[in-house]
């Protein structure tokens, strides 16, 4: 049974980085990549980051596909995938907190008022404003999962007043925990900054929408470190000349890489980084070999997926 690497995309690791990142931590299992895969018969799982070509249908004993991070979107409704191939993710620790420090350094960058200071400096103007104390601002997430719930408890640590809102009931010690449609408007119209955590599903998509960005407090920031799809980036874009939200820090847009041509890049209100919040993998390379273990055995997989449901 082998292992075949795709990572569907540039910019990040290579395939042939983490190949030798398996077989540094066993050397026994049979890792292979796209530019050497061998008897494509003899592949039975295929770790990707996107997954975006039809290889599934050149692998006629594929039966899992790894996503090598937490989305999962590009896998469930693949055309080329069959409906018994199953699909497992990864929820590792150090690509979570790498997020929620995302997150909270550009809630940092505002009320630290580092922009402001910047442009002061280009003015040579000696200006000093005083910073805003966390207490007095509230920060909001939207998504309370393995990576949502830890930026929450991130900023509840840092001193802000943490909301939370997840689409069910949850409970973080410390966050104030928000559901349902009201509990969204609510935590949209009371916070400075709103960090969205949330996966790409059907429920997601478009969630923050026109109707929905004209709740939001004005001038507050909007950071999205989830999935692009999540934002109407047509909405957004006039939303802004609103300042509902004041500015937006993007991470993750629709169409990645995002075209020289889009309007956001020169939006005067947007951030935007190149989907960099979340980069290293850490232990959670271990948890693909055990998958690849698991499968081999019959046994339980570490974080499977239900397709339908898209998480």
């Amino acid at each position: 049974m082998a292992l075949l690497i795709e990572i569907g995309h540039n910019g990040w690791y290579s395939e042939e980085d983490l190949a030798a990142q398996f077989r540094a931590l066993d050397p026994a299992a049979d890792i292979r990549t796209t530019a050497a895969p061998g008897n494509l018969d003899e592949v039975t799982v295929l770790a990707v980051s996107a997954l975006k070509s039809d290889l599934p249908t050149q692998l006629p004993n594929l039966q899992l596909v790894q996503k090598l991070g937490a989305g999962v979107e590009t896998i469930v409704n693949h055309p080329s995938l069959a409906p018994h191939v199953r699909v497992a993710r990864l929820k590792p620790e150090e690509p979570a907190r790498e997020i929620a420090q995302y997150c909270l350094a550009y809630v940092l960058r505002g009320t630290r008022n580092m922009d402001y200071h910047e442009k002061a400096q280009a003015r040579a103007l000696w200006d000093p404003v005083a910073p805003r104390r966390p207490a007095d601002t509230t920060v909001g997430v939207l998504g309370l999962g393995h990576i949502g719930g830890l930026t929450a408890g991130l900023m509840r640590d840092m001193g802000f007043q943490t909301m939370g809102w997840s689409r069910t009931p949850k409970e973080i010690a410390g966050v104030t925990c928000l559901s349902g449609d009201h509990g969204l408007n609510g935590l949209l119209s009371s916070s400075d900054y709103v960090c969205a955590i949330l996966p790409s599903t059907a429920e997601t998509r478009n969630l923050l929408d026109a109707e929905r960005l004209a709740h939001m407090k004005e001038g507050a920031t909007l950071i999205n470190a989830g999935r692009g799809d999540l934002i109407d980036e047509q909405a957004l874009a006039s939303a802004l000349y609103q300042r509902r939200p004041g500015h937006a820090v993007l991470d993750v847009l629709r169409h990645e890489p995002l075209p020289e041509d889009n309007p956001l890049w020169k939006h005067p209100c947007v951030t935007i980084t190149p989907h960099v919040s979340g980069w290293h993998l850490g232990d959670a390379l271990g948890d693909v070999l055990e998958n690849l273990r698991r499968l081999t055995a019959g046994a339980d997989l570490l974080h499977e997926v239900d397709r339908a449901r898209g998480y």
